[in-house]
């Protein structure tokens, strides 16, 4: 079938991420690096901003809990790292599909790639976080809360040549969400 654009039609800067709840197919989330979250309700035929109010547009993640529609997390900081790539302040969750939002933590992460919720417990999220552009932080690697963002555990942590390695993409597995991160120390990070 062909591609037709379906918007939004002010680009707002660079789209980075796409999340849709599998519960409904209607619904789209668009996260732009910089010019903050689009929502349709109706199969991209309108959108309306949902992100305006907070003190970050910078975006470089969105993720809807696959258990639950309503739960939407998102991480700041585009993650596509080069000199026009804005930092963010952590991440937001909302728990009403994007009307509110509460930021959960991570404020240092500075960049965030990706997000993963797991599939049957929406407590448990992991973030990849790539940290500084150019410089050293200590919020780099991938990171875990099993109370749904309250606190957040070092799930990933590398260091080479004494310097935190950060991350920028994460995927789990779906038929056993119970497997951690791991590097193979034979391979590398």
């Amino acid at each position: 079938f062909p591609f037709r654009a379906i918007g939004p039609t002010r680009q707002s800067g660079r789209f980075v991420d796409v999340a849709v709840p599998l519960q409904q197919p209607n619904t789209i989330y668009m996260a732009t690096g910089s010019g903050g979250l689009w929502k349709s309700v109706n199969a991209g035929v309108s959108w309306e901003p949902i992100f305006d109010n907070q003190s970050v547009i910078s975006l470089g993640d969105v993720t809807v809990a696959p258990s639950d529609p309503n739960v939407v997390w998102l991480g700041t900081g585009e993650h596509t790292a080069s000199r026009s790539t804005y930092w963010g302040d952590g991440v937001y969750k909302s728990t009403d599909a994007g009307k509110t939002w509460t930021n959960m933590g991570l404020k240092d992460s500075f960049h965030i790639g990706r997000i993963v919720v797991d599939p049957k417990n929406v407590n448990i999220v992991y973030v990849a976080a790539l940290g500084k552009l150019y410089a050293e932080n200590a919020e780099r690697g991938v990171f875990k809360t099993i109370d749904g963002g309250k606190t957040w555990t070092k799930s990933l942590d590398i260091t080479i040549d004494g310097r935190a390695i950060g991350a920028c993409d994460l995927v789990m597995d779906p038929l056993n969400p119970k497997v951690e991160p791991f590097v193979d120390e034979e391979a590398g990070p």
